[in-house]
């Protein structure tokens, strides 16, 4: 692979990825694979995103993504290693009655899939990108809050689409409107940590099980948990609604709204959730998106769908882009 730059003006990285959420980290994998150098940034403390696992009193709850599903080769190539390692098993084939498509999950939490893809990775987090410039010499320089400037000769970006807009629409030309204007459905959750079993039914998740919740899950059902604790997501209509309001009442609405699933269990914690950019609204048909003059890439799961194999798949497109890019 050639390098962009030299000398004095060498950069720091081949490609620069802005989001070590499932996409970036997809695409970090395959990148490296094929000879580049990679660095990610991220915003949060730890990768993965919405793979999200949080551990409170005890229990391990799964607070984001809550299962995934695989039709596709490479995706299933990835899920047999992971088989292979027990970092993946079926936690059911439907929540009400089967389907025929096992429900996939993290064996130890969902985090757990995106800190394995993050292993031997170069990731920078919290590091959040405040501002990019595309210079005179042809390179990415992206600078993160906390003062540091990466230099890359490719920039990727798996960040919500509203947000790689603002960091890029000062250097790319032609940015499509219908893509940044599409808006994201956002979810308000509760996680609780019960005393004793919940009133779940096996195999421990509900979809839309009422008009103002969109899931419910039990993490101890679900097998990555030895204490009962629910993971309660809200449905997008009732996310927007109760947004800005205050973080007390958001929380005894939605215990209430949970109730019926803790039943006669007593609650140990509860912590309220929110996910601003949880689900894109009309993802774009592409994979991903190039811009050949700048050499950048977006990617993400408002790409080829907005679930879990979305994501990936999107990951993969922008790396094979990112890899021709380079050459």
């Amino acid at each position: 692979m050639s390098r962009p730059g030299g000398g004095a003006h060498r950069v720091d990285t081949d490609v620069l990825v802005i989001g070590a959420g499932l996409a970036g980290l997809a695409a970090a994998r395959r990148m490296t694979a094929a000879g580049l150098t990679v660095r990610l940034l991220d915003k949060g403390r730890s990768v993965g995103g919405r793979l999200a696992t949080r551990r409170m009193s005890g229990a391990v709850v799964d607070h984001g993504a809550q299962f995934f599903t695989v039709r596709g080769e490479s995706l299933a190539a990835q899920v047999d290693d992971w088989t292979a390692r027990d970092l993946v098993r079926v936690w059911c084939h439907g929540f009400d009655g089967s389907d025929g498509h096992p429900r996939m999950i993290g064996s130890r939490g969902m985090n757990s899939l995106a800190k394995d893809l993050a292993v031997g990775l170069d990731v920078h987090a919290p590091s959040m990108a405040v501002a990019t410039r595309f210079d005179d010499l042809g390179h990415w320089e992206v600078t993160t809050d906390d003062g540091s400037s990466h230099r890359a000769g490719v920039l990727l970006s798996t960040a919500p689409v509203a947000q790689s807009f603002s960091l890029l629409f000062e250097s790319v030309d032609g940015l499509p409107r219908d893509l940044f204007d599409a808006d994201y459905d956002r979810t308000l959750g509760i996680l609780l940590v019960l005393d004793s079993p919940s009133a779940v039914p096996p195999p421990g998740g509900l979809q839309n099980p009422t008009a103002e919740l969109s899931f419910v899950a039990d993490n101890a059902l679900k097998g990555i948990s030895e204490i009962p604790a629910l993971t309660v997501h809200a449905g997008p209509a009732w996310s927007l609604e109760h947004w800005d309001a205050d973080a007390a009442i958001v929380e005894a609405e939605l215990s209430r709204l949970a109730a019926p699933f803790v039943g006669s269990a007593g609650v140990v914690e509860a912590q309220v959730k929110k996910w601003r950019f949880a689900t894109p609204r009309r993802p774009w048909p592409e994979p991903c998106w190039v811009d050949e003059r700048t050499r950048a890439v977006l990617a993400g799961d408002a790409f080829a769908g907005p679930r879990f194999e979305g994501a990936w798949e999107s990951g993969l497109a922008a790396a094979d882009a990112a890899v021709r890019l380079c050459r």
